[in-house]
């Protein structure tokens, strides 16, 4: 008789805190001798799963030869469930299923069932993964990035203004409090050098300064943070001349 998986996955409302760096956990309990049931694997742990897609997570069972079918559920710890949707069977003892939005973030358990070939039931076997619901960042810009003047002597002032802004629908709106670094290039080199920083006032506007030493590009740079993307501004070529006495 042919082997087969079925899987069962029960939607919670609520859920546990999400427990960092934690793996799989596993305990068995056979209800005959010699019958072996084993959650294996569960990939990825912890399911990140991103503002408005899916994650499909795969769970790997080992089972020994007087299995007949696998059952395998999937629910939040510690919480009551409410509704149940489908687990996908694959091929051997494998399942799959997909985590959304929807789904609440922290510790779950899967349950796997082993059957014999006349429906009793003979093994049983638990473990734990976690699911952590990551939010999109929003995009972001730095705009009217300038560095004047154009054409400088060395020695002098070189100064950087420009605008962090992040999207807002379809608008554009000034980014306040946020780290920008100016790093600058210099000609016929490939290297980028950090020369100077500043914070994001009202407007997302900054401001900062150099002093000019060599012809080059410069351009400003956001790193990003938890809720916004990073992002690096045009870039803008100084030329930097030296005085000569005649």
């Amino acid at each position: 008789m042919k082997k087969f998986a079925v899987g069962i996955l029960t939607a919670m409302v609520g859920g546990t805190m999400l427990v960092s760096g934690a793996g799989v956990a596993s305990a068995s309990t056979a209800a005959r001798p010699h019958t072996k049931l084993y959650i294996k694997d569960v990939s990825p742990n912890p399911v990140l799963v991103k503002e408005g897609a899916e994650t499909t997570a795969h769970f790997n069972v080992l089972a020994s030869r007087n299995v007949e079918r696998v059952e395998l559920s999937v629910a939040p710890a510690g919480v009551r469930t409410l509704a149940a949707k489908d687990v996908k069977g694959l091929e051997g003892w494998r399942f799959s299923a997909a985590f959304n939005e929807n789904d609440p973030q922290g510790k779950w358990r899967a349950t796997a069932v082993a059957f014999d070939r006349d429906g009793k039931r003979i093994a049983t076997d638990s473990a734990y993964f976690y699911v952590k619901q990551v939010k999109s960042k929003d995009d972001t810009r730095i705009s009217r990035f300038y560095a004047s003047p154009g054409k400088v002597r060395k020695g002098k002032s070189i100064t950087f203004t420009g605008r962090l802004e992040a999207r807002d629908g379809r608008d554009w709106d000034g980014v306040r409090n946020e780290r920008v670094n100016i790093y600058y290039k210099a000609f016929g080199s490939s290297t980028w050098k950090w020369v100077a920083t500043d914070r994001t006032s009202w407007g997302g506007k900054f401001y900062a300064k150099t002093r000019a030493y060599k012809s080059g590009s410069f351009r400003a740079v956001f790193s990003g943070d938890r809720r916004l993307e990073d992002t690096k501004s045009r870039t803008d070529y100084v030329r930097v001349y030296t005085w000569h006495r005649h």
